[in-house]
């Protein structure tokens, strides 16, 4: 049996996009208010989903490779560039911040009938056009302080796998327990009602928390 599914990836991938926009939306990540609280510490959601699907996703690589279903050598590890990695990171949390969309959540949100979605898909389009644009004249500095080729986190430590697995666990529950300490000290996590357009509901909610606590 080959992976992906006897294709160059196409069906696999449209499978998986699938199913991970529907874990995002059901998750309520396609609400920029979701987002923009993760950043606020007031709503954990965001990396409580995308490290379960970390962790998920590490033990099923773990296990097909241990199974004889997937050759150890056959997922693409991308070279690290540090200087390229830095600036796109901040470039893309502050994004996240200000307008409460990443790429994958602004398809989602896009599918999901919310409009103003479709500003941040149309800057992905043209932030990426542009980079392709300016990539010759940038190209140096976006190749410096390049990393080792396709280096796992087993490879830098210099430990086995499955203590890499471990240790993504051991930070899970440490960050699943601290995210719901913040969350219970705003009031919890954002509920459907409010991250579908019940904005006023949200907002008497955050204002009784705040006078239950000044009071």
């Amino acid at each position: 049996m080959s992976v992906p599914i006897y294709d160059d990836g196409v069906a696999s991938g449209l499978l998986c996009g699938v199913l991970f926009g529907y874990v995002l939306e059901s998750a309520g990540l396609g609400s920029p208010r979701k987002i923009t609280a993760q950043f606020r510490l007031t709503d954990w959601t965001v990396f409580k989903v995308m490290f379960t699907a970390i962790i998920v996703s590490a033990a099923g690589l773990a296990g097909a490779v241990a199974a004889g279903v997937m050759p150890a050598g056959s997922v693409f590890i991308p070279t690290t560039f540090f200087w390229a990695i830095l600036i796109g990171g901040i470039l893309l949390g502050a994004g996240m911040a200000t307008g409460g969309y990443c790429p994958g959540t602004s398809a989602v949100a896009l599918g999901t009938g919310r409009l103003d979605s479709v500003f941040f898909m149309i800057g992905m389009v043209l932030g990426t056009g542009l980079f392709a644009a300016v990539f010759e004249p940038v190209k140096g500095f976006y190749e410096a302080a390049r990393g080792p080729q396709a280096q796992t986190l087993s490879a830098l430590l210099g430990i086995p796998a499955w203590a890499v697995l471990a240790i993504l666990v051991i930070v899970a529950v440490l960050g699943f327990a601290l995210g719901s300490l913040f969350e219970r000290r705003h009031g919890g996590a954002l509920t459907a009602e409010q991250i579908t357009g019940d904005a006023s509901g949200g907002r008497v909610q955050e204002i009784e928390v705040v006078s239950i606590r000044t009071g």
